[in-house]
């Protein structure tokens, strides 16, 4: 029998504030920079038990302005901004290639909360690039070398015989290095915490980038305000 997805979609609650218990935030103790609230929540999911917590969307836009959205992986976190990594041929490569700016959406379920960022993007140099891959598993050096990532694929079994290939190669060569492997690093001009709350009255702290103070050259303070849930 075929699923119904709407009565399916029906049964389903979030925060029932009969069985939910969410943390509280007081957004007049957040620190000044993003970054910093960023890295405590962070620590706060992973002591929550997420799963994956470093796993994020990422949105960008084609030459055109349709947009797009996937899961990637968070590479970093500072002053520099937040960090992901991909081939600059594959589709989201390409996309930055022609509109430099994106969006980063993080959702930890267990405490109720999302990090919105976005900003334009830059491209680190090459040797931080391979640097970063070398710093990580062999699967994903594997992965990296086996390339073509978003080209139409033939068949599973030319899959399966490139992957053999770049396995051996990474086993062989840790240091081995991807040519079109890119770091990319998401420079916010706006950052958003969103606090979830049972009865649904969240709690929304948005920061943006003070132009007046640090000349709009994205270097200097920030300026914060609550948004309507």
């Amino acid at each position: 029998m075929a699923t119904d997805l709407h009565e399916l979609l029906k049964s389903l609650r979030v925060w029932d504030p009969e069985v939910t218990v969410l943390p509280g935030f007081d957004p007049e103790r957040a620190p000044d920079a993003p970054v910093e609230l960023f890295a405590d929540w962070f620590a706060e999911a992973v002591a929550a038990g997420e799963r994956e917590p470093h796993t994020m969307s990422l949105a960008t836009a084609d030459e055109e302005g349709l947009p797009d959205s996937r899961i990637v992986m968070l590479h970093g976190a500072d002053a520099d901004g937040w960090s992901f990594a991909t081939h600059a041929t594959s589709r989201k490569g390409r996309h930055l290639a022609a509109r430099p700016y994106a969006a980063l959406t993080f959702y930890w379920p267990r405490l109720g909360r999302q990090v919105r960022v976005r900003g334009p993007v830059t491209s680190a140099p090459s040797g931080e690039a391979q640097a970063d891959l070398h710093a990580r598993s062999t699967g994903a050096l594997a992965a990296a070398l086996t390339g073509r990532q978003s080209e139409v694929l033939s068949s599973p079994e030319e899959l399966a015989a490139v992957s053999r290939a770049a396995w051996e190669q990474a086993q062989a060569d840790p240091t081995a290095e991807s040519p079109t492997w890119t770091l990319y690093r998401l420079h916010p001009r706006e950052v958003e915490f969103f606090q979830g709350e049972e009865r649904r009255r969240h709690v929304r702290l948005s920061y943006r980038r003070d132009a007046d103070r640090d000349g709009g050259g994205g270097g200097g303070g920030w300026s914060q305000q609550l948004l309507w849930p």
